[in-house]
């Protein structure tokens, strides 16, 4: 993290700390929020590592995606998957919020965070299990270990915080102890009431933020937080390269089929580029304003990411199919790479690029692009690769929609701005 030269100022007039602590002060700090103000704020060292390491479990449960689509349990399978995502992506987002206002980057504090980190490897260990069985058990204790950690950081910035930012932190705590009861259920009921198990706890969880800060707000730093989520999702769509090139080698390998394989990874990257064109497109931190505006960003980031790692697992499942690994049809194979890829680009529209579109042509374009991506579903072998190059076009669309706005205007227009 970059240290400014003074520190910016924080809630009720504290300043807030320094981006750098000297060392002898860096055993066990005050746990002070940080201000919204604070200059040359960036993603720390730890905060990268605790990526990272979430990212094991968003690999495991692309994993048993793919398994499931191509054993013909498309519906079960996305419905686990769908639940698995929900537990990693809720525990990242706690913690990334969380360190935007509080991180003192202390031994205590890294210490902590690092049993986060041990609890998330737990999870990621019981997803197989999960999805095979409805068994949560190992799921729930990564989880416990997770969340007791962050009841212990909120526990920790209520000792130091006054008002209702302490009664802010305290409900904090005291909402994420309660919920952490209520997900017993998914252990202890019989597994056909764990799915409704899941859509309560899965409601109450989104419930405890706007509860805890209505009255006090958390001093998230707005260029922090849209960093550390650009980080998570580049990340996720590396992830996705990583698992559809070992599908492609896979598949070359022990079935010489290269031509075959061809069309679906050029399809895939161009998908995977323009993914993380469109995603970049736009300084989004400026938009983030308010907590209103923070949590339908921050929340609707769910379908950007389960999204955006579905595109990889749909990419194995098309080479799978190519290859006869897989009994499912090229338009079940080619949906499963269309689909996820439709709905990234509507969601990222949603939350991005729709705040920063002039005219109705510049709106069209994701929309239009998500439906044209849908339709290249029947094409068979070539749907991958149509759903790439169309991809594409639309962003070389929206490049050239920018380009003749800044000459209409006489301005000129930068990268993030096509």
């Amino acid at each position: 993290m970059t240290s400014s030269s003074a520190p910016a100022p924080g809630p009720a007039g504290r300043p807030s700390l320094p981006s750098r602590p000297s060392p002898a002060s860096r055993l066990v700090r005050p746990l002070t929020s940080r201000g919204r103000g604070e200059v040359h704020r960036v993603a720390s060292p730890l905060e990268l590592f605790f990526d990272l390491c979430f990212v094991v479990a968003v690999a495991q449960a692309g994993v048993e995606l793919v398994q499931a689509v191509a054993e013909g349990r498309a519906g079960h399978g996305i419905l686990n998957y769908a639940m698995a995502f929900f537990a990693i992506w809720w525990a990242w987002m706690n913690f990334a919020w969380f360190a935007s206002a509080y991180d003192n980057d202390d031994v205590l504090y890294r210490v902590v965070t690092l049993v986060q980190i041990a609890g998330v490897l737990v999870l990621a260990a019981g997803i197989t299990r999960a999805f095979a069985s409805h068994d949560f058990l190992v799921v729930w204790l990564g989880y416990v270990i997770m969340r007791l950690a962050m009841v212990f950081q909120w526990l920790r910035a209520a000792r130091w915080a006054e008002g209702g930012e302490r009664r802010m932190a305290l409900r904090y705590a005291g909402g994420v102890l309660l919920c952490q009861v209520g997900w017993l259920g998914l252990v202890l009921l019989p597994e056909p009431a764990r799915p409704w198990v899941f859509l309560v706890m899965a409601v109450l969880e989104l419930c405890v933020p706007l509860y805890a800060e209505k009255d006090a707000k958390s001093s998230w730093h707005p260029h922090h937080i849209a960093e550390r989520y650009g980080l998570f999702t580049i990340i996720v769509l590396g992830e996705t390269i990583a698992s559809a090139t070992v599908a492609v080698k896979s598949g070359v390998e022990e079935h010489d089929a290269l031509g075959e394989l061809l069309p679906i990874a050029a399809g895939g990257l161009l998908i995977v580029f323009s993914a993380w064109w469109i995603y970049f497109v736009v300084p989004i931190h400026g938009h983030l304003r308010s907590n209103r505006q923070s949590f339908l960003w921050g929340y609707g980031h769910y379908l950007v990411f389960a999204s955006a790692a579905a595109i990889g697992a749909g990419l194995e499942v098309a080479v799978d199919q190519t290859v006869g690994r897989t009994r499912l049809s090229a338009l079940e194979a080619s949906a499963a790479v269309t689909l996820p890829t439709a709905l990234y680009l509507v969601t990222v529209w949603a939350l991005h690029s729709r705040h920063f579109k002039v005219g109705i042509a510049q709106q069209l374009v994701l929309p239009g692009t998500a439906l044209l991506v849908i339709c290249c579903t029947f094409l068979g072998a070539w749907a991958v690769l149509a759903a790439g190059l169309v991809s594409a076009l639309a962003v070389a669309t929206g490049v050239t929609l920018t380009a003749r706005r800044a000459v209409r205007g006489g301005g000129e227009t930068g990268p993030h701005d096509s």
